[in-house]
């Protein structure tokens, strides 16, 4: 066994398998992979092996899309058939809302270049004679995919690697993880075979690598353990059944080719043929999760009883889809762990807190993710960025509030959701509320229908005092939903008196020390403001592209307060922490602190903001202490509200005269008292996100994690006003490298009567498709949808027309100049 290597990955599924095989691809020869058993024995061995295209993240769907094509060429590299049945997929509706749902996912898919079609029922019958089709509105059917064998694929990528100098090493633990400052030292343990248990023997070997990736699976919570980390991956029984041979079946293949994989989401169930037979695999409710603290050193390839009662009802619906199965016997039964995580995603990338440590746990579908995981993980490992925006997967997405029992009641959760409507306006009732801010309650009697964000709740709009708490599927929609009308009349609120949004979740840090200034100057890409004063700035990845957005505020000549996307909390502390590490020896001392929960904000926002605040701020000169003289745009003062004090921001991210007021959360509701009193006497509306998110696309404000993101430059973002071109920062390179791939936009859209894009269709010109949405919604001030996304740069110009793909139509839209809604900011500077 190697002691020295480039990199070691422990775990040897599918998953840990790719991720060798790539890193070896992408040129680190020296590469070694660990296996505490035999080479798939973990979740890979029983996964049904399907690879279903579909999914509503952009990410994913890039990862699946790899992995299916990747997997059609390792036979030809390897010399073995990986057992992939290019079969196909069909994915059945039996409602209306199912096919708006496959629509949405579709131009999501054009964006991708997967390929897809439509049916009707008729063509369902005609071309499958065996599914019962009288009650289904349609289906979707991805004709490159299908099913593959999941242990002859591990194979094939464990070869392949070998071929490439990769060595796997098999019956090894990792029983421990020691950082050097440069290295890892990681301590194996040789596993034997005693009496059908795997245990561990006296022999142990100490492994120096580089970098080290974990793809332990089922062995996450252990893996967490051992690193000091918190990871929201712990498995969950997942059961399926394999039928005896159906004749009618049988007969059905004397003159077809095999039958595709089927999906019958309304009824939670998948099947694909199997000798003759079906797999049938259902997707119940109350399937428990396991191995909350880690898997017995007993388990090993095991599986658990069947409960056949808790999927009966899948069952009868399987019967009912194919009727031929009423009579066929039961063959076989598998009931196994697979890994979960609350939002159904897995965790591809760093580990929080640490080094070179690099996570690909939580695989809920292993081996259609597999190939894809392996590519991008090894394209950040050794060019420092992906491709694709990995955001949205980083493991980093939930912070140390993330207990075991928040992620087995979540992933609990997340299994049955896996084939139920995944609305893009959803908001899952498990483990909520949370995270609360102390005005919670009074939002709430007031009407408040909360979202999650990072845990905390968070109004998404504000509905009739007396409405229930959310969760309520009737106001969810793939269309308008129930909740539009409450945002329409929330974004006019502010557009043409005042609104008081809550911004508590924000993420907030202080930076300070003698090393600070230096810092920050070389982190971010603009300049840096005056005391007193902000400015918005993005931190670069080493590729160039945005990994942060900020608000900077200086208050002092070393001390800066840093406002980010309530969304990102650890996901930018991890990042800003490792930096500052990494200069403090070139720059000087640099603290940093995470305060996000020691300061509340409101947000106040409106042409009679200024009126409000007025009413209540306590100064010298009290008529004057808001006025654009003594209080610039742009800029923050230490103020008095009442007996709160108020570290206040004049900045408005719904583009009117307005403040931010950053509070003492302990003082939270004192203040929330004194706004609501005030702003009676001018007609102020509470406004929740979903209508802030809309008024912020009238300025087409760029939000982190649509329009801003790792596969873009700010130059791409088309916001060269907060790059400094003439210091020197942190992928600046990169970035001027990179040119302008494609460029972002506004667009004005005539769609449909009771819909608006959700930022996730595609745009065509002349029928070829010339970019995608990345933001969508209503606008308030012009009276039809609005959205945000990238095109080519030509394309990227006033007047430009387009087409937008929504509910398999194109309508149109027309690129608009850069905040169409005031472009001279005469609202936001509004003196008073």
């Amino acid at each position: 066994m190697k002691t020295h290597v480039k990199a070691l990955v422990v775990g040897g599924g599918a998953v840990g398998t790719s991720i060798a095989y790539h890193l070896a691809r992408a040129g680190w020869s020296d590469v070694m992979l660990v296996e505490r058993d035999e080479l798939t024995s973990g979740s890979t061995w029983h996964a049904a092996g399907l690879l279903p295209l579909f999914n509503m993240s952009y990410a994913s769907s890039h990862i699946h899309d790899y992995s299916v094509r990747f997997y059609k060429t390792l036979e030809e590299e390897t010399g073995l058939n990986p057992g992939f049945a290019v079969v196909g997929n069909l994915r059945m509706a039996q409602s209306r809302a199912r096919m708006d749902e496959y629509q949405l996912y579709a131009t999501t898919a054009e964006t991708v270049g997967i390929p897809h079609e439509f049916l009707s029922p008729a063509q369902i019958r005609e071309r499958w004679p065996l599914v019962r089709t009288e009650d289904l509105v349609g289906a979707i059917f991805h004709p490159t995919d299908g099913y593959i064998n999941p242990a002859d694929v591990t194979m094939a990528m464990a070869k392949g690697a070998r071929q490439r100098g990769v060595a796997i090493e098999r019956k090894w633990q990792a029983d421990g993880f020691d950082w050097k400052g440069d290295h890892w030292e990681v301590t194996l343990t040789k596993m034997i075979e005693k009496g059908g248990n795997l245990v561990a023997s006296d022999e142990q070997v100490v492994v120096s690598a580089e970098h080290v990736v974990t793809a332990s699976g089922n062995h996450a919570q252990r893996t967490a353990g051992m690193l000091g980390i918190k990871l929201p991956a712990i498995p969950v029984e997942h059961q399926f059944i394999v039928t005896e041979p159906d004749p009618a079946l049988v007969e059905y293949r004397k003159s077809h080719g095999e039958h595709p994989v089927l999906r019958d989401v309304d009824a939670r169930w998948y099947v694909r043929e199997e000798r003759g037979g079906w797999i049938l695999g259902p997707y119940e409710d109350g399937a428990p999760a396991r191995f909350r603290y880690g898997v017995p050193d007993s388990f090993r390839a095991d599986l658990f009883p069947l409960d056949l009662e808790r999927i009966e009802q899948e069952y009868m619906d399987f019967i009912h889809r194919i009727p031929s199965t009423e009579t066929v016997g039961l063959k076989d039964d598998f009931n196994g762990p697979i890994c979960y995580t609350p939002d159904g995603n897995p965790l591809i990338g760093p580990a929080p807190g640490l080094r070179n440590m690099w996570l690909a746990e939580g695989f809920s579908f292993g081996i259609t993710a597999a190939g894809g995981a392996g590519h991008y993980l090894a394209q950040m490992m050794v060019d420092g960025e992906a491709e694709i925006d990995m955001a949205s997967l980083d493991p980093k997405r939930y912070g140390d509030w993330m207990t075991s029992e928040y992620a087995t009641r979540k992933n609990e959760e997340t299994y049955p959701f896996l084939l139920k409507l995944h609305w893009p306006d959803e908001e899952r009732p498990a483990c909520r509320p949370l995270r609360t801010a102390p005005a919670y309650d009074r939002q709430r009697a007031l009407g408040a229908q909360f979202g999650q964000v990072n845990g905390w709740e968070r109004p998404n709009y504000y509905g009739p005092a007396d409405a229930p708490e959310g969760f309520d599927e009737t106001t969810f929609s793939f269309r308008r939903g129930g909740w539009w009308q409450y945002a329409v009349e929330e974004a006019r609120a502010i557009r043409e008196g005042v609104g008081l949004i809550d911004a508590t979740a924000f993420t907030k840090h202080v930076v300070k020390g003698p090393g600070a200034t230096q810092f920050l100057d070389w982190f971010t890409c603009n300049k840096l403001p005056k005391v007193g004063r902000i400015n918005l700035t993005y931190a670069l990845t080493v590729a160039g592209t945005t990994r942060t957005e900020y608000t900077i505020v200086r208050l002092a000549e070393d001390e800066y307060y840093l406002v980010s996307a309530g969304a990102w909390t650890a996901y930018d502390a991890d990042y800003l922490r490792k930096a500052a590490a990494d200069k403090a020896p070139e720059f000087g001392y640099i603290e940093i602190q995470d305060v996000t929960t020691q300061w509340g904000v409101f947000a106040i926002a409106g042409p009679k903001s200024r009126d409000v605040l007025n009413q209540i701020v306590k100064d010298a000169a009290p008529e004057t202490v808001l006025s654009n003289k003594r209080f610039p745009w742009l800029s923050m003062r230490n103020i008095e509200l009442g007996m709160c004090p108020v570290r206040a921001i004049r900045v408005a991210y719904t583009g009117e005269l307005g403040w931010e007021l950053h509070h003492p959360i302990e003082m939270q509701n004192y203040l929330w008292d004194q706004l609501m009193e005030a702003g009676a006497n001018h007609g102020m509306k509470l406004v929740g996100a979903r209508a802030q998110n809309w008024l912020r696309q009238e300025k087409s404000y760029r939000a982190f994690g649509t329009e801003l993101g790792r596969d873009a430059t700010p130059l791409e973002a088309d916001l060269p006003r907060f790059v400094d071109l003439s210091k020197e920062f942190h992928g600046k390179g990169a970035l001027e490298e990179m040119g302008i791939r494609s460029k972002c936009c506004t667009l004005l859209i005539d769609g449909p009567e009771d819909a608006d894009p959700w930022g996730r269709e595609a745009l065509y010109l002349d029928g070829t498709k010339v970019g995608r949405l990345t933001s969508g919604g209503y606008s308030v001030a012009f009276g039809k949808s609005i959205g945000m996304g990238y095109v080519k740069p030509e394309l990227a110009v006033p007047g430009t027309r387009l087409k937008v793909r929504m509910f398999d139509q194109l309508w149109d839209a027309e690129v608009t100049e850069d905040s169409p809604y005031d472009p001279r900011n005469e609202a936001i500077r509004k003196d008073g």
